[in-house]
């Protein structure tokens, strides 16, 4: 029997990088995997692909900073694909500058997408997991969580109230069975780290020096991360909670 055989998975920017590795890896194992994006063509490209080489995945349009988008497709993932085992928030967006220089209308969509569209996803899904006494949520955070990043503060302020907010969550329903925990990727190879090469003006220059500084010597790739973020979802995580995993080569040690 495959790890999540029968088990119905939502994953939030699921027609990105990490998401569609995500999603594929999930739907590899026997989920059923809800596809979850903005753009309902890219989510509908990843899970045309899952279909295409016999998994099960449904995409659906989703917009996380809308509640009514959000109810909306929950109900609709449970109507066609059953009540929602795993929830995996992913969805992110990011702009590079330095603080001085953003301006209140980029913080407040930084906010709505990195912190308030996670909030509305958990609002969503959990009461039908505590009513279960079952559930898994993984939050995808980021180092600059944990350390910072010039010219994401806003960004890392996000994920950083992630970090907090998933260790309460996972306090608040450790009693119901439901396991939160967090993984931060580092540098990743996605559509997000290219629009931060080109922020910072030399991409080249910028991306030797996070080379360099990645005891494993090389950038991360979003197939790097669905390791982390199966293990959490899966029965062997089942006495984990409240945790925060960094995925970045070394670049960040926490212990």
């Amino acid at each position: 029997m495959q790890r999540f055989e029968g088990k119905t998975v939502v994953v939030t920017g699921g027609g990105g990088g990490i998401g569609g590795a995500t999603c594929r890896r999930f739907a590899g194992e026997g989920a059923k995997v809800a596809v979850f994006d903005m753009n309902v063509d890219a989510a509908e490209k990843v899970a045309a692909h899952i279909r295409d080489t016999g998994g099960q995945a449904q995409a659906f349009r989703c917009d996380i900073t809308d509640r009514a988008s959000v109810d909306t497709a929950v109900e609709a993932v449970q109507r066609s694909l059953g009540l929602i085992d795993v929830l995996v928030n992913n969805a992110g967006w990011d702009v590079f500058k330095p603080f001085t220089k953003t301006e209140p209308a980029q913080w407040d969509k930084l906010i709505a997408v990195n912190l308030t569209g996670a909030l509305h996803m958990h609002h969503a899904v959990l009461p039908g997991m505590a009513a279960r006494k079952a559930g898994r949520i993984v939050n995808i955070a980021s180092d600059a969580a944990r350390v910072g990043s010039s010219g994401e503060a806003v960004y890392a302020a996000c994920k950083g109230g992630l970090v907090a907010f998933s260790k309460t969550i996972a306090r608040e329903h450790a009693r119901h069975g439901i396991t939160v925990n967090v993984v931060c990727p580092g540098p990743t190879d996605t559509a997000l780290f290219a629009d931060y090469k080109e922020g910072a003006g030399n991409p080249e220059k910028l991306m030797e020096a996070f080379t360099r500084s990645i005891p494993l010597g090389r950038i991360g790739q979003p197939d790097d991360l669905p390791g982390a973020i199966l293990f959490f979802a899966g029965d062997d995580a089942g006495f984990i909670t409240g945790q925060v995993l960094s995925v970045s080569g070394g670049l960040t040690m926490n212990g």
